[in-house]
């Protein structure tokens, strides 16, 4: 038996949240549902696929606490399609439900909550307290360069470095890594890291909302505990030796130029129309006194153009990928950067230009460029 009344809206969004950690196909029927736990005014929605758990909070009107299993996908779409009022959730002993809410009215059999594997404990180890914006942010400053190759599962998920009131994420793919700093407000027991899932932490940048409220991030022995507003995340950390990225990235680099982000990225992106997945080419980097000169050329035709900097780049010949080169450049959280260059063979290092030096380190590998046409 469970009885409960809350607003469309409310629900809805709860439904949302949880169901981002429901398996779509799973041969535990009850992991292609969400359980709902009803009691003492709150209505609590979970989700979880075995590997991500999201746990989200709403007040709701109980009349009569209890808890089962709704199929998520069905529970999803009756709530969106209903009228904007008041649900009124019914179930019998059976696990009938009865579903209310303007003159709409549905019935769906439920599953019993026993069935549903519980989510993991997280013990507090050691937390830290940030900004959600902040988080926000740097998920998605440093997300896009983590690894979708599973030979080495550790690389698919950011590492994350307390310390020394700050904290360090870092992701590496191979092909490109990227560095965040931000001070933090909160630390609790000393300094630490662990590697988050990539998967989990798309979940909890959209979780996160533009706002300075608190998130709360607490380390357990095996799993992860983001706590974010009336939301929770529960993911295991990814074992494993993470890339040594201090010794990673050359500093003593020779040449240095300052670039204008948003111009370099418009002249990259123009050269970029004669690349496709069917015809690749590198974009060819001629870096010169005050100018950088991009071209690309493949079967479809050849395309150049010419973006300032400032700086001596010396004649420097260097080939990158189009899109990581763009992409390091689009997440750089900076209006200008400071592109650090050895040789055509050396990687390029983005930083901030000036003050806020360890705010953000981007690296990209070079590749290497035939002959010259």
């Amino acid at each position: 038996m469970m009885k409960f009344s809350c607003e469309k809206a409310l629900l809805q969004n709860a439904i949302n949240v949880a169901a981002r950690a429901v398996a779509p196909k799973s041969s535990i029927p009850a992991l292609e549902g969400l359980l709902l736990h009803a009691a003492d005014g709150v209505l609590t929605v979970s989700g979880y696929n075995m590997q991500t758990g999201i746990r989200t909070k709403i007040s709701a009107d109980v009349t009569e606490g209890g808890e089962l299993v709704l199929n998520a996908r069905l529970f999803g779409d009756i709530v969106r399609k209903m009228p904007d009022d008041v649900v009124v959730f019914q179930a019998d002993e059976k696990n009938l439900v009865r579903l209310r809410c303007g003159d709409a009215d549905f019935s769906i059999l439920g599953l019993g909550a026993a069935d549903y594997p519980e989510l993991p404990e997280v013990e507090d180890e050691f937390s830290i307290t940030i900004q959600q914006t902040l988080l926000r942010s740097m998920i998605q400053e440093t997300a896009f360069a983590v690894s979708n190759n599973e030979s080495r599962p550790v690389h698919t998920g950011a590492l994350f470095e307390v310390g020394d009131k700050q904290l360090t994420m870092v992701a590496v793919d191979g092909f490109r890594l990227a560095i965040r700093r931000e001070k933090l407000e909160r630390i609790d027991g000393g300094i630490f890291s662990f590697v988050a899932p990539g998967s989990a932490l798309n979940e909890v940048e959209k979780i996160c909302e533009d706002t300075e409220d608190p998130a709360c991030i607490t380390l357990g022995r095996r799993h992860i505990l983001f706590e974010v507003g009336g939301t929770e995340l529960i993911c295991r950390r990814l074992e494993g030796e993470f890339l040594d990225y201090k010794n990673a990235v050359p500093r003593k680099n020779p040449i240095s130029v300052v670039a204008d982000t948003k111009a370099m990225i418009q002249s990259i992106d123009r050269v970029s129309v004669m690349i496709s997945d069917k015809l690749k080419s590198p974009v060819r980097c001629l870096f010169d006194h005050d100018k950088v000169y991009f071209s690309a050329k493949t079967g479809n035709g050849e395309a150049k153009d010419v973006c300032p900097i400032s700086g001596e780049g010396g004649g420097l010949e260097i080939g990158f990928n189009n899109r990581y080169l763009m992409e390091a450049l689009r997440y750089a959280p900076a209006e200008q950067v400071r592109i650090e260059l050895n040789t055509g063979v050396s990687p390029a290092v983005i930083v901030p230009t000036e003050g806020d030096e360890d705010r953000f380190l981007y690296m990209v590998l070079p590749v290497r460029l035939k002959a010259a046409d």
